[in-house]
Order: C-alpha cells, then sequence, then structure tokens
C-alpha cells in the first residue's frame, strides 16, 4: 500500500477520491493475491490491508463457518482472533456468526456493554476485543466467511471503519473465490490424471479393459469410503488398492 493513500484515510474532505483511490489499490491487491497457490495467502494479504487501511483496528482475521457449525480463524494477525473465533464456537453466539448468517455488517461499539450475545460478550470483553467489526465475505451452501476486525479500545469503529471495511471485504471476496476456482481446476486436472494412471496400472497387470479398470476402482471407492482419487493416488505410491484399514 502507497504511503500516499495511507496518509489520505486521514483526512476529512474528498471522500469520494478516497474512497476510488482505495478501491483501485484494494483491486490491485487482489489481481496480485490471484497468483497466489495458496487460499491462506490470499485471506492473509486482506487481512494486512485491513489492518493498514481501517481505522482503528488493531487485529483481524477471517472466520469460516464449515456446515454452519464449525468456526475456524483463518489468517489470523495473532491469538485475540483465535480465541474469539474459539468463544464464539463454544457459546453459539458473536458478531461472526451473525455477520456471516444474516448477510449483514455487525459493529460493536462497546463490547463491555454488549447485550446481544450474553454467553460471549462478557467473555470476549475479557479476553481483551473491547470493539468488533464483522461484516459477511460469501455464502456457498452451508459454509460462510466473515471479515472479523478488532479493537482493543471501545468505540473505535466509525462509519468510515465500516465503509472502507465493506471495500476490503468485497475485494477479498472476489479475489478469494477467483483463487478458490482455480484450485478447484487444478485439482479436478490432477484427479483426473492421478485415475487415469491408476487405470493403466491395473490394465497392464490385469490384462483388462480401461472400462473394466475404471470398476475396480469405484469398487475399491466404495468398499473403504474413500474417494475414487485418494484410491487412485494410494494405487500409484504403494502399488496396492487400498484396503478398509486404510481408510481408518
Amino acid at each position: 500500500m502507497s504511503e500516499e493513500l495511507r496518509g489520505g484515510l486521514s483526512l476529512q474532505h474528498g471522500g469520494s477520491v478516497r474512497e476510488r483511490d482505495l478501491a483501485t489499490e484494494l483491486a490491485e491487491l487482489a489481481r496480485e493475491l490471484q497468483g497466489e497457490p495458496d487460499s491462506d495467502a490470499i485471506l492473509a494479504g486482506f487481512v494486512h490491508a485491513a489492518l493498514d487501511l481501517i481505522p482503528g483496528v488493531d487485529e483481524g482475521s477471517v472466520s469460516l463457518v464449515l456446515g454452519r457449525k464449525h468456526i475456524g480463524a483463518h489468517a489470523p494477525s495473532g491469538e485475540l482472533p483465535r480465541r474469539i473465533d474459539s468463544l464464539q464456537m463454544e457459546t453459539g453466539q458473536g458478531p461472526c456468526l451473525e455477520s456471516a448468517y444474516e448477510h449483514r455488517t455487525v459493529r460493536v461499539p462497546d463490547m463491555a456493554h454488549e447485550e446481544r450475545w450474553p454467553l460471549f460478550a462478557p467473555r470476549a470483553a475479557e479476553a481483551g476485543a473491547k470493539g468488533m467489526l464483522s461484516i459477511q465475505l460469501w455464502v456457498q451452501g452451508d459454509d460462510l466467511g466473515a471479515l472479523n476486525l478488532y479493537s482493543y479500545e471501545a468505540d473505535a469503529f466509525t462509519d468510515e471503519s465500516e465503509n472502507v471495511g465493506l471495500l476490503v471485504a468485497s475485494h477479498a471476496a472476489v479475489a478469494f473465490a477467483e483463487a478458490e476456482k482455480s484450485r478447484q481446476l487444478h485439482q479436478a486436472i490432477d484427479s483426473r490424471d492421478a485415475i487415469g494412471q491408476a487405470k493403466g496400472i491395473l490394465m497392464e497387470r490385469h490384462k483388462i479393459t480401461g472400462e473394466q479398470a475404471f470398476i475396480v476402482l469405484s469398487m475399491a471407492s466404495q468398499r473403504t469410503h474413500l474417494k475414487l482419487w485418494n484410491v487412485a493416488e494410494h494405487l500409484i505410491s504403494s502399488g496396492d488398492l487400498p484396503h478398509r484399514d486404510t481408510a481408518r
């Protein structure tokens, strides 16, 4: 991020110009991060951008809610995000869950006086999260994502914090989605290649057709409750089809 852009965030006028500059900067960051092979690296890049650019932020993370139950902190900037995600999972309540489920932004000015989550708020304040700002990133089936921002001080988050946070979140969501598409495509290609290689091994070893080899792999997949790709990888690496014990 440029020093000029960071300095511009402290200006009180020219907000529309500042937002255009910020959006341009974030778009460039998104393009750069899309080349990262690891999705967590993309999320980490935007968490760092959030810490640099959003007024009032001391810590940040991206919370992924899998199956609408299990919460995990990705790219946390410190121990506080991990602790807060753990508390939200333990209590089943909190701003991240509400933001992710309800498709909205949730701001907590002062956690010590927060009444929406009676099981979560007192423990979060005690852990050091005096203020929070949670912004939904995406919903994919039963999997949800939210950008979580934390402040060590109460009343640190403003309307400007929320507006800039929405810009960061929108670019992060697009970059992550594109990276996931690329990852899934490469995984599909790898899977196809592995299955083809495994079929070739069976065809050569047992003098069977490609269709028969695929049936053998499929039966092993059903028997072991492993994915077809995992069965193929096991055969390639070990020379044998997996047994039930392999899947344990």
